[in-house]
């Protein structure tokens, strides 16, 4: 596992955290680091995220600020993919994965949704392919992508 890989985990757990106490109806779905001084924090919510709920979720992460810039959003129409819930989502789905080490072969992953276990989901990316959740530094939707 990468260190960006790791600080970026280390990162989701403690802002899952502080936002999730603050604000219970918040999920923190990815954080991701753009660069050392820039972090990334993708957020849901029932009924959607508006500038009103970044804003708030951002008064939470005040503490960032001294070390990040900090850009708080909505995941968008390509949102991350990171857990077992986020998968269980995007069955039927296009994807893709980058992992942190190969797998069958390869590091960047595109492929459909077909099953999702306790420990990994698996992509139909010509054959089957099982890619362990641990495994995953980024993953989303590809939405627009016709299925292969």
């Amino acid at each position: 596992m990468t260190q960006i890989h790791e600080k970026e985990r280390q990162l989701h757990r403690q802002v899952a955290d502080a936002v999730e106490s603050a604000l219970p109806v918040v999920e923190v779905l990815a954080v991701e680091l753009g660069g050392p001084e820039l972090m990334r924090v993708f957020i849901d919510r029932d009924g959607g995220v508006d500038h009103a709920l970044c804003a708030e979720v951002t008064k939470v992460l005040r503490p960032y600020l001294n070390e990040y810039s900090l850009e708080v959003s909505s995941p968008g129409l390509e949102r991350p993919l990171r857990t077992r819930s986020h998968f269980e989502r995007a069955v039927g789905r296009r994807v893709a994965v980058r992992t942190a080490h190969e797998i069958a072969g390869r590091k960047r992953i595109r492929g459909e949704v077909v099953r999702v276990g306790e420990g990994a989901v698996t992509l139909a990316a010509g054959d089957e392919i099982e890619v362990p959740y641990d495994e995953i530094v980024r993953g989303n939707l590809i939405e627009g992508e016709p299925k292969k």
